[in-house]
């Protein structure tokens, strides 16, 4: 439950002008910005807020990222008409972390027009026949647009390392499969980033975080809830074998490939409202260094606007 001040910070939210409500979002959402990585470790970043939000608060709450929503929406709608820009955001998390839920609700505000989302799971055969980033570059947002990939090209250095035995069904030559192999990809992943940045896609990328056990608990409500089940595999529920693999795979990712122009956000998401403000605070904070305005208009445009509306007023 939160506390008196904790209410009055959340509540206050409404009431500020866009310039404050986007200065605090990016206040809020650098406490889980990686930044450079190469001091990263997991273990200083908690699955859990240090708001103790309970059922009480859900209202509160819901308001306080509706408010982010549209702080969010509003500069998607200038992203969009100066076409410059263009922004992508990956999620990658444990199962039942909450990424479909994170980007059905962050984005609900966000034109549809403006806006694409790309799930990925296990390559088809014509993707093998390609390099591991050729299936996602298809997918890359244009200019002027958001682009959010539900998963991505970071699988080839989790999954894929903590099955290594995948890699042989990737035709990749032999001779190329070194134990550099993980080093390199670290290398290729960090000069195509910089190579989108450079073009004008800001990239950034949001781990949710979340425990073991609310996994476990997440997991136990999908079998137990009949319009939860399509959600959950007996593969889940194997992967949990390997979560401390995973975490040190997560780990040896986010140190290597974080960076100040591509920076991971590593956010608590035992609680799902929570991390899904953590998440427009970090595109907002994204979106708002791109110093976005709506494209000038030229004197001969703005005169030939003025001679079209009085032509329509003078209509009969």
């Amino acid at each position: 439950m939160l506390n008196h001040e904790q209410e009055e910070n959340i509540s206050e939210l409404k009431n500020l002008s866009k310039k404050e409500l986007i200065k605090r979002a990016k206040k809020f959402a650098k406490r889980y910005c990686v930044g450079d990585g190469k001091k990263f470790k997991l273990k200083d970043y908690p699955t859990k807020p240090k708001m103790n939000l309970g059922p009480e608060d859900k209202p509160m709450v819901k308001e306080a990222l509706e408010t982010g929503v549209e702080a969010l929406a509003a500069l998607q709608d200038i992203l969009y008409a100066q076409d410059r820009w263009s922004l992508l955001v990956i999620f990658q998390a444990m199962d039942a972390a909450g990424k479909d839920g994170a980007i059905k609700h962050v984005m609900s505000g966000v034109n549809p027009q403006g806006c694409q989302v790309s799930s990925f799971k296990g390559p088809s055969a014509e993707e093998l026949d390609h390099d591991y980033l050729w299936r996602c570059k298809k997918h890359l947002p244009e200019r002027g647009r958001i682009g959010i990939f539900n998963r991505s090209y970071y699988e080839e250095v989790l999954v894929v390392r903590v099955h290594e035995q995948i890699l042989s069904s990737q035709k990749l030559p032999e001779k190329l499969i070194t134990k550099d192999i993980w080093e390199e990809r670290f290398k290729d992943i960090r000069n195509f980033e910089k190579y989108m940045h450079r073009n004008g896609t800001i990239v950034i990328k949001i781990f949710l975080n979340v425990s073991k056990d609310e996994q476990k608990k997440r997991f136990i409500e999908r079998v137990d809830d009949p319009s939860k089940n399509w959600k959950f595999s007996a593969a889940d529920a194997r992967e949990r074998a390997f979560w401390d693999q995973y975490m040190e795979a997560y780990e040896d990712m986010i140190k290597n490939t974080s960076t100040d122009e591509s920076p991971w956000y590593v956010i608590p998401a035992d609680n799902k409202a929570y991390a899904r403000i953590a998440v427009a605070s970090a595109i907002i904070s994204a979106l708002d260094q791109m110093d976005l305005e709506y494209p000038k208009v030229s004197k001969e445009k703005l005169a030939e606007l003025q001679d079209i509306k009085r032509a329509l007023l003078e209509e009969k």
